[in-house]
C-alpha cells in the first residue's frame, strides 16, 4: 500500500509517501531520504521493495527546497537542515497507525549515508541504521575527485559566491555533475549526468541536476567522523562499494570499525562502484537484500 503524506519540518511542508507491507501494523518503519540533489523518486522505491518484502514500512520524503517539498531557495543542500527533517520525518511516522513508534529505522545512501549516521547518532528513537556508499567527508572527497586545477577553480568560484552573498545577492547554481571539460559542477563526474538524466526521464521528472554553490561549501565543511564513537550499541549496517570513486571506502571502513557497538555488519560489494548501485538492476538487488535482512533481524526478529 501507498500513502501519499506530508508533514512540517522547519516551517516547510514536505511531501513523503508512506509504503506499508501486506500484513496487519503497526509495522517497523524505515525513513530514507536521499542524497545529492536527490527528490524521493530516485532509486529509493526500488530500495524499498525488499524491505517492504521484509515486512517493514517505508516512508521516503524529498527534502526541503527539493522537489515536491516547500522551501526557498529551491535546490538549496543544507546537511543540518537535511539531519533535521530526517528526525522530523522520524516524528511523523511515530504518530502514523500503520507504524510501530517503538521500532523506527534510518536508511541513507551517499550524502544521505551520512547524514543517517548523524541522525542515529543524536536520535535515541532510531533502532537501526543503514548507510551505502556514504559519505564521511567533504572536503577530502572534493579533493580527490577534481584535479588539483579544478579543485581551485571550484574553491575560488565558492569564494566569490559567498562574497555575492555577503552583498545581498543569492547564490548562484551549480551542476550537480558534468564533465570538468564542459564545466564546473560539484561532482567531476560526466557519467553521473548520464545516470540522472536517464532517471529523471523515467522515473523521476522532478529531479533538477544543479544546487546552489551555497550547498557545494557547505559538503566542503561537512564531516561526521566524530559521530562513529557517540553510536552506542545501535544495530549500523554499512554497505561500500569496492570500485567507488564518488565516495571513499577508506573513510567509510574507517568509520566502521570506529563504530562503539558490536551490533554491526561491512558489507563490501566487489566489482561494483558508486552509480552501479543506480544503474545496474542486480547490484542494486544484491544491497537491497542485505539492507532487508538487516533491518529484518534486528527490528523484527530480535527484540532491541
Amino acid at each position: 500500500m501507498k500513502r501519499d503524506v506530508e508533514f512540517i519540518s522547519g516551517g516547510h511542508k514536505l511531501a513523503g509517501m508512506l509504503l506499508t507491507p501486506q500484513g496487519e501494523g503497526p509495522f517497523p518503519t524505515i525513513v530514507m531520504a536521499g542524497g545529492w540533489c536527490y527528490v524521493k523518486e530516485i532509486v529509493m522505491p526500488h530500495y524499498a521493495k525488499p524491505i517492504l518484502d521484509a515486512g517493514i514500512a517505508c516512508m521516503i520524503f524529498d527534502y526541503r527546497y527539493m522537489g515536491a517539498s516547500e522551501g526557498l531557495p529551491r535546490q538549496h543542500i543544507n546537511p543540518y537542515e537535511q539531519w533535521d527533517d530526517y528526525r522530523n520525518a522520524l516524528s511523523f511516522v511515530a504518530e502514523q497507525p500503520e507504524c510501530d513508534e517503538n521500532r523506527l529505522g534510518v536508511w541513507g545512501i551517499s550524502y544521505s549515508g551520512g547524514h543517517v549516521m548523524a541522525v542515529g547518532a543524536m536520535d535515541p528513537r532510531v533502532k537501526a541504521i543503514v548507510s551505502t556508499v556514504a559519505v564521511i567527508e567533504g572536503w577530502e572527497t572534493m579533493l580527490r575527485g577534481h584535479s588539483p586545477h579544478g579543485f581551485q577553480k571550484l574553491l575560488e568560484e565558492l569564494q566569490a559566491d559567498r562574497e555575492r552573498r555577503y552583498k545581498g545577492e543569492e547564490s548562484r547554481m551549480i551542476a550537480f555533475s558534468d564533465d570538468p571539460k564542459d564545466g564546473l559542477a560539484t561532482w567531476p563526474y560526466g557519467h553521473a549526468r548520464v545516470v540522472f538524466e536517464q532517471i529523471q526521464k523515467t522515473e523521476a521528472p522532478n529531479h533538477r541536476h544543479e544546487s546552489t554553490m551555497h550547498s557545494t561549501e557547505m559538503l566542503l565543511e561537512y564531516n561526521i567522523r566524530h559521530f562513529a564513537e557517540k553510536i552506542l550499541n545501535t544495530p549500523t549496517m554499512m554497505v561500500v562499494a569496492a570500485m567507488d570513486r564518488y565516495t571513499q571506502w577508506d573513510f567509510e571502513i574507517a568509520f566502521f570499525n570506529s563504530l562503539q557497538t558490536t551490533r554491526k555488519e561491512l558489507v563490501v560489494l566487489p566489482q561494483v562502484d558508486h552509480l552501479s548501485l543506480y544503474e545496474n538492476k542486480s547490484h542494486l538487488q544484491i544491497a537491497g537484500e542485505a539492507h532487508a535482512r538487516f533491518l529484518r533481524k534486528y527490528l523484527i526478529e530480535e527484540k532491541y
